[in-house]
């Protein structure tokens, strides 16, 4: 595991290093996401929406789901649907 020192900016802001952005796939304009518990933040790449769609195609076809019709998943959290099936 890398650790590094990174200094906090005025408004809250942190850059992370170029080495990392390259590794993990991070370009500008792109979006992360910050997950936190109660000693740690987490800062990892949001799949594109490609990534995202493609996901949900497969996930239906694995679980053999007709398509969705408007207000059917009202009740249904996507992104905690999404994190228990990767993470």
């Amino acid at each position: 595991m890398v650790k590094l020192r990174i200094k906090v900016g005025p408004k809250g802001q942190i850059l992370i290093p170029k080495i990392l952005r390259k590794k993990y796939g991070i370009k500008e304009n792109d979006y992360v996401i910050i997950e936190a518990n109660d000693e740690n933040l987490v800062i990892k790449r949001a799949p594109s929406i490609n990534e995202s769609l493609s996901w949900l195609r497969e996930r239906r076809k694995k679980i053999k789901a007709k398509q969705a019709k408007l207000g059917d998943l009202a009740q249904v959290d996507l992104e905690d649907e999404f994190d228990e099936s990767i993470g």
